[in-house]
């Protein structure tokens, strides 16, 4: 290559970089000769050209999003769920929720079942398809939540964090009810109202998942005038999908504990 081609391909390196065209500034050459072998012409090599850049910039936004959306690994597809496992789980209902017009239509969506009965499964699903569509998504347990708010109220940083609960398109909040000692205090109740209200009120997604049924909701949160108020909220204005069925964890222990007992014995 000659000093001039060497400082037009530095020149053209550099352009890149400036312009942000990441997926041009390293592919540029393979582009290139598929275009020669293709013989587009100017105009299919340009289409060419941008198409593979926006390819690979949704590419990475949508790591970006999985990343910050705090999704615990390994992620969790709905392709994964045995829906045969729980039969009185409508199938149906579940991938009506993957096109993810609840988000379009800021609804919200409430999974209530025993422990172990995928609920977590499915909400950690519908979370990743949508980081997968570019939304804005933020996952947390109940009890992480509760106790970083709580830190936020000694350190005096309480509003910082609200924020970022409140700021995602889509909040899942799980296993509420999976710790009881998350809501030891009642103040810790007002916490988890402030960030359902502040949803609530800017018409934002939440997905969250429970093993309290409603009516023992007052006794969990210990708190009437907040429980009252998160009911309203969380209860008569969701999709609402109870998941009654057996565990599966136990049955995938069970499996595991027959793979290793010695034959014939019970």
């Amino acid at each position: 290559m000659r000093r001039n081609d060497n400082k037009e391909e530095a020149l053209f390196m550099e352009n890149c970089r400036y312009l942000g065209l990441r997926h041009l500034e390293k592919e540029h050459g393979r582009l290139i000769r598929q275009a020669g072998e293709q013989e587009v012409g100017y105009a299919g090599f340009i289409r060419q050209v941008i198409r593979a850049e926006a390819a690979a910039k949704t590419e990475r936004s949508i790591k970006y999003r999985i990343e910050e959306s705090k999704l615990p690994k390994p992620y969790k597809l709905l392709d994964d769920f045995d829906f045969s496992f729980q039969p009185s789980l409508k199938k149906k209902r579940i991938m009506d929720l993957s096109t993810l017009d609840f988000l379009d239509r800021r609804e919200s969506v409430l999974f209530i079942g025993d422990p172990g009965t995928g609920k977590s499964h499915l909400a950690r699903a519908l979370a990743l398809l949508a980081c997968r569509k570019c939304y804005k998504v933020l996952y947390t347990t109940c009890s992480d939540m509760l106790a970083d708010l709580n830190r936020g109220v000694y350190e005096k940083t309480l509003l910082a964090r609200l924020r970022k609960y409140a700021s995602p398109q889509l909040l899942v909040i799980d296993e509420m009810g999976h710790d009881r000692l998350e809501l030891e205090v009642t103040k810790e109740a007002h916490l988890l109202f402030k960030v359902i209200n502040e949803r609530y009120n800017s018409e934002k997604s939440i997905i969250f998942t429970t093993n309290v049924e409603e009516p023992d909701w007052a006794d969990y949160l210990g708190d009437p005038v907040s429980t009252k108020a998160i009911l309203d909220r969380v209860f008569h204005h969701s999709v609402r999908v109870e998941v009654k069925g057996p565990s599966y964890r136990k049955y995938q222990g069970e499996l595991l504990q027959q793979k290793y007992e010695p034959d014939g014995q019970e």
